[in-house]
């Protein structure tokens, strides 16, 4: 039998079963840890711990919401300290953090038209409906998708799914642009699907003009609700809503005739 090494000129030789080994070891590279705190940053890493965190960040910041009520901007106006574009800026942030935290848009968006007029207050209202969707998307991607994409089996779900992975930038800029679909939905739906970061932020800020503008002019003009331009408003409002309730209702009674 072989010894292990072989001395040939003062020079030692690893026999081949050694030399293999040891490329074995190597290449498993390091042992996994072991033990208690191991065992703890598997669960605090695991889909459904992501879940529950992601759960109990946006329940905290709907009740953060109701319990310092920003819909009081709409008649304490905004602060005095701010104003111009530093205004409309960190409107556009708090907006966007309130659509994290359920706000409905279309009161942010009367805001918005209140205190910063038509056009100042259309960029800041814009500026917050893409921020609210990224930061949506992002918590619900990296806390929440690992946990429910295995739940994906109704067919309205897989339907959905393979709508939004398939066509995401028509899929959601239709979704944005027809009224029903409730904002923060459509976020959490785009996140779990595999649709990508950027066509879903293009879509939401093209889809969202027509109704935010509308929603922005009214509020600029709600202290002259006889002039034309709060008139053309209401009606791009209510237009389309009407629409989209006259296609859900076919849509469902198709449904129920199959």
């Amino acid at each position: 039998m072989l010894d292990a090494t072989t001395r040939s000129g003062g020079t030692a030789t690893v026999s081949p079963r050694t030399a293999a080994a040891e490329l074995a070891v190597a290449a498993a590279g390091p042992a996994a840890p072991t033990g208690f705190a191991a065992r703890v940053t598997r669960v605090l890493l695991s889909p459904w711990s992501r879940l529950s965190l992601l759960v109990a960040l946006l329940a905290s910041a709907a009740t953060t919401v109701v319990l310092f009520q920003p819909q009081q901007l709409l008649t304490n106006g905004w602060p005095p300290q701010l104003g111009g574009a530093a205004a409309a800026l960190a409107y556009a942030v708090a907006y966007g953090l309130c659509t994290v935290a359920f706000v409905p848009r279309p009161l942010l968006n009367l805001a918005a038209g209140a205190l910063f007029g038509s056009q100042l207050g259309l960029a800041s209202a814009l500026a917050g409906t893409v921020l609210g969707a990224g930061v949506a998307f992002c918590l619900g991607r990296v806390l929440g998708q690992e946990a429910l994409r295995p739940l994906l089996r109704g067919k309205w779900l897989k339907a959905a799914d393979g709508q939004l992975s398939r066509h995401g930038f028509r899929t959601m800029l239709a979704m944005r642009l027809f009224p029903g679909v409730p904002f923060a939905a459509s976020n959490y739906c785009a996140a779990v699907s595999r649709m990508g970061l950027l066509p879903f932020l293009l879509a939401t800020g093209l889809g969202s003009i027509p109704n935010t503008a509308a929603y922005v002019v009214a509020g600029a003009r709600a202290s002259t609700p006889t002039s034309p331009a709060f008139l053309i408003a209401l009606a791009c409002i209510a237009l389309p809503g009407l629409a989209g309730a006259v296609v859900a209702w076919r849509k469902r009674h198709r449904l129920r005739g199959r």
